[in-house]
């Protein structure tokens, strides 16, 4: 799934949002992903390494609430990216850089199952008033949707 083309990418998360396994609200677009929360993860972490991204982090909520006392269901956050993409968005709106690096959300709802959640490009283009960058926004959906494929699938 990772050769995918932005295409076919596109026509992939066009139909899983079709078919309900993905949603965008809310600016974010949210994927039903076939594994637990750190293999999701995991596979995140190698696609992107693997494409050359920089994994800046990687943030267990559930272990930071169980060391405040509290429980929470299994929820990590991938931040990631790399300049030659995320520079170019902030010359078209220097505001976008307060959503980027690029973040992934992989969370269990209280039913057990697992999400991939991620900023949708478009959601950040109408936040910050972006123009021009029609172009690279486009990259960036294309390979988020590959990311989110590539982790997620069975």
């Amino acid at each position: 799934m990772i050769n995918i083309t932005k295409s076919m990418a596109g026509a992939t998360l066009a139909m899983a949002l079709a078919a309900g396994a993905a949603s965008a609200d809310g600016g974010m677009v949210t994927i039903a992903s076939a594994h637990s929360v750190k293999d999701t993860a995991d596979k995140l972490e190698k696609v992107l390494e693997s494409k050359g991204m920089n994994v800046f982090g990687r943030v267990n909520h559930a272990k930071g609430a169980e060391k405040a006392g509290m429980q929470l269901q299994p929820t990590e956050l991938v931040i990631f990216g790399n300049p030659k993409v995320g520079t170019p968005l902030m010359k078209c709106a220097r505001t976008v850089a307060i959503d980027l690096p690029q973040k992934a959300l992989i969370w269990q709802d209280d039913a057990g199952k697992v999400w991939f959640s991620y900023n949708d490009p478009a959601y950040l283009a109408e936040r910050h008033g972006m123009e021009g960058c029609e172009a690279v926004l486009k990259k960036v959906s294309g390979a988020l949707g590959k990311f989110a494929a590539a982790a997620t699938s069975g």
